[in-house]
């Protein structure tokens, strides 16, 4: 049998929590009192969702998404005397909704809700009967709910984190951030060296000789926001000593000029302008004998093309113009000889087709077609060296995710002669400028070029050269990188029935002081085969220069 007592309460508390429900019935949810034992997700991204109990800090706060309130039993009085016994019951759900769930992510179920008689139901917010309001988004990153909506449990800023590309790598903090000037970025640099030489006239049995070389350069880059231009001008001056006769100093320079004009989306125009300054390789059969040193020839030149993209098909028309120039040679005796008779003018003109067949991968092929006419008609033997050549290409561009990127390409060149006497110059070409990335320490380089040059020997048509080189660079540390080099090469002499082969082996160390300095050494060994007797040598050449560049 159940007992009754009657305790004495401090305060009416039935009365002073209708009261809020009261209040709270003709305002928003948000302004509904706290459960402090209803269970909220916590805010760490990073940790599992755990219910915890949550904490009243101020009498106005909101709620949580599908919040109930509590209410006074129905058989309260003024007393406070509850005949249901919905308290405890209350305090024993509200144990078993302290709980964690067996699901992080499950919300618990709220108490059901009873109201106290003559108040008006408080409302109720279910995720089921209305949209969730609009979510907006602050500066942080984190959403918020628009003003005067209820808002939703907070789980903190949601990052997505970047996705890393392979083999990415960071800033190169040793690489020079040149020097604004105007619209264009200018990165000036310049090479010291100094070293030797076991065979510097590539001769059999050659006697070697110290070296020094000066070597500026200058790269210009533009910042435009649409079109481009760029420039690429190398030049270097190398003697030796003691110095023999014939001299074998000698200037090099290697200018480039590249712009591109931006028509429009899929059409642009290409401009371009070179000038080449060097000499014949000592050991030439092209040069003279007697000579007090080696005459310098100059190539310079440009070429326009227009540019059509047809979705992913690409279209390019090139023309091209160039004229090559030698100055009179020097003779021991003090006497000079012309050259006229090897300067001469070449028109070219390219079509070129692409496809896009993936992203990064864009097969194309390519046709030339040129002509060269000399100064003289007649060379100082007695020869017509005017020629028209046809050259035909296919091959690739890679640029699949940063890690192959570049050019490859075969074919197969033919040039006929005006002179009866020479015979038809024909043969396999390649052409190649790749880079392969194996890892973040490591890259690969494969280069490789064909050129038909003129020849000045008595029946020799013209000279194909062939080259091919794989460099592997290493970054033992980000400040110091190894260097192996490989190369071969073959000039064929057509119509003389001599093929001289060429090899090359090196190492080399740079030494990375900061971002305006290194120290830089190289060991290379050069090979000379030709199927001619007399013109085979060795030569070993070590080099240790200090490069300075802004």
């Amino acid at each position: 049998m159940q007992r009754f007592c009657f305790r004495r309460l401090s305060a009416p508390r039935g009365l002073l929590l209708a009261a809020g429900l009261a209040l709270a019935s003709t305002d928003a949810v948000a302004q509904q009192a706290a459960d402090p034992l209803a269970p909220f997700l916590s805010p760490s991204p990073t940790r599992a969702t755990r219910f915890q109990q949550a904490q009243v800090t101020s009498p106005q706060f909101s709620p949580q998404i599908g919040f109930t309130p509590p209410a006074a039993a129905s058989g309260a009085g003024d007393t406070g005397y509850d005949s249901t016994n919905a308290r405890k019951q209350a305090k024993a759900k509200a144990k078993l909704n302290n709980k964690p769930s067996a699901k992080p992510n499950a919300v618990a179920a709220a108490p059901p809700q009873t109201v106290a008689p003559g108040l008006p139901a408080p409302a109720v917010v279910s995720r089921y009967q209305q949209p969730p309001p609009p979510l907006t988004s602050s500066a942080n990153g984190a959403y918020a709910q628009a003003p005067g909506s209820v808002p939703p449990v907070e789980l903190g800023p949601i990052r997505k984190p970047k996705k890393r590309k392979a083999h990415a790598e960071p800033d190169d903090p040793y690489a020079p951030l040149g020097m604004e000037a105007g619209a264009f970025t200018l990165f000036p640099a310049i090479e010291l060296i100094g070293g030797y030489d076991t065979n510097p006239a590539r001769s059999t049995g050659g006697s070697g000789a110290a070296l020094y070389s000066v070597a500026p350069e200058l790269k210009a880059q533009s910042n435009w926001s649409r079109h481009e231009f760029k420039a690429d001008l190398r030049g270097s001056y190398t003697g030796y000593s003691p110095d023999e006769t014939p001299t074998l100093s000698r200037p090099y320079f290697n200018g480039k000029l590249d712009g591109r004009i931006d028509v429009s989306h899929d059409t642009r125009i290409d401009l371009s302008a070179r000038d080449i300054i060097s000499t014949d390789n000592p050991g030439s059969p092209n040069l003279q004998a007697g000579l007090s040193k080696l005459p310098v020839f100059t190539t310079f030149g440009g070429s326009a093309g227009l540019g059509q993209y047809f979705n992913r098909l690409e279209v390019v028309v090139k023309g091209d113009a160039e004229r090559t120039v030698y100055q009179n040679s020097s003779l021991t005796d003090g006497s000079t000889a012309s050259n006229e008779d090897r300067q001469y003018n070449q028109y070219t003109g390219t079509l070129r087709g692409s496809y896009e067949l993936t992203p990064g991968v864009k097969p194309f092929v390519e046709g030339s077609l040129d002509t060269r006419r000399h100064d003289l008609e007649t060379d100082f033997s007695g020869y017509q060296r005017d020629s028209n050549g046809t050259t035909g290409t296919a091959g690739s561009t890679f640029e699949i995710s940063r890690l192959l990127t570049g050019e490859v390409a075969l074919g197969y060149t033919h040039r006929s002669y005006e002179d009866p006497r020479l015979s038809d110059l024909n043969g396999l070409i390649g052409n190649a400028s790749l880079i392969w990335t194996a890892n973040a320490l490591t890259n690969v380089k494969l280069s490789g070029s064909s050129t038909v040059g003129e020849a000045t020997v008595p029946g020799v048509s013209g000279v194909l050269y062939r080259d091919a080189g794989v460099q592997v660079d290493h970054a033992f540390r980000r400040w110091l990188i190894g260097t192996v080099k490989v190369g071969i090469g073959q000039d064929d002499y057509v119509g003389m029935d001599r093929t001289d082969n060429r090899f090359s082996a090196g190492v080399g160390l740079t030494y990375k002081l900061n971002r305006n300095a290194q120290i830089k050494g190289e060991l290379r060994q050069e090979w000379l085969r030709s199927n001619v007797p007399g013109n085979d040598y060795n030569a070993t050449i070590f080099m240790l220069g200090l490069r300075l560049q802004e």
